[in-house]
């Protein structure tokens, strides 16, 4: 490269300040930056793509304990269809009762918390806000029991040994009021619903004394726990569920169901990866920017 020189043999002026590095911005400006940006970003996640949840009940137990986070995606049913034998978390209808407590009226500092902590997707669940375990799909014929005492879904009994270790009782009676009893009439799952049951048998209030969930209620699929770190585990779909034959297509009132291929669930982690590559671009960018070269 040529360079200008004055008649003392310096640099020339001009190119003394075209080569002076731009003033940065102090670490005391730059931090709130970050930390807005920071918050945003994860506004945005918790909006459109994952959301952490607390689990507040013993309703899953022992596949999910209380206290448990898990991720959840909130995307992956725009593109497909529940699953038997997936974890979701859906919002109940009318006819499912609360499972939080409201407690004392929290004062300025806790709703404040509150309010940051739902933005950022770390707050405790609503009172409608339940998680449980995709049993039938829309068509399927759902009952108990069989002569082992196990849930036959399309005449296809389940063996949920793996998931399932506290069961209800065979004796009680059934009551459709509720789910005390492991005993419940046939169930055919109207079009556009899902048949979900807890895995804790003996506690959980749901689909078998509280109905079918509509899909359009599901918030998103449960798919991994995060925290405590002890317990960090991927919530899979049991293979008893593999044969489970569907339901004739005249009896869902619906076109055959989409179901997942290998890359399906790569929906949730397309657009985070796009954006991280884009925000490490630019540090790229920005601290080769900051980089000068000794002549």
């Amino acid at each position: 490269m040529v360079q200008t020189l004055d008649e003392d043999g310096a640099l020339d002026p001009w190119r003394r300040r075209a080569r002076r590095p731009r003033r940065q911005m102090p670490l005391w400006q730059e931090l709130p930056l970050l930390l807005v940006v920071a918050f945003c970003l994860a506004v945005l996640i918790r909006t459109f793509l994952l959301q952490a949840f607390f689990i507040p009940s013993g309703s899953m137990e022992d596949t999910l304990l209380v206290g448990d986070r898990v991720l959840v995606n909130k995307v992956v049913y725009d593109v497909r269809d529940p699953v038997r034998g997936e974890v979701v978390v859906f919002r109940g209808t009318d006819r499912w009762a609360p499972q939080v407590a409201e407690g004392p009226e929290p004062g300025f500092a806790g709703k404040l918390s509150r309010t940051v902590g739902d933005l950022v997707g770390v707050s405790r669940p609503g009172e409608k806000d339940f998680i449980k375990r995709v049993i039938g799909l829309p068509g399927d014929r759902v009952k108990c029991c069989d002569a082992e005492g196990r849930v036959l879904v399309n005449g296809t009994p389940l063996d949920e040994s793996s998931y399932v270790l506290r069961d209800s009782p065979l004796d009680i009676p059934p009551n459709p009021r509720e789910c005390r009893s492991r005993r419940f009439d046939e169930v055919v799952v109207p079009p556009g619903q899902i048949f979900v049951m807890g895995d804790h048998r003996m506690v959980s209030q749901d689909a078998r004394c509280q109905g079918p969930v509509p899909i359009e209620n599901v918030v998103g699929r449960a798919f991994t726990v995060v925290w405590p770190s002890s317990r960090w585990s991927a919530l899979s779909v049991p293979a008893t569920f593999d044969d489970v034959a569907d339901p004739p297509a005249a009896s869902t009132g619906a076109p055959p169901p989409v179901r997942p291929t290998p890359d399906g669930d790569l929906v949730l982690f397309a657009p985070t990866a796009v954006a991280l590559a884009v925000l490490a671009r630019s540090g790229r960018w920005r601290w080769a920017g900051q980089r000068r070269l000794v002549p």
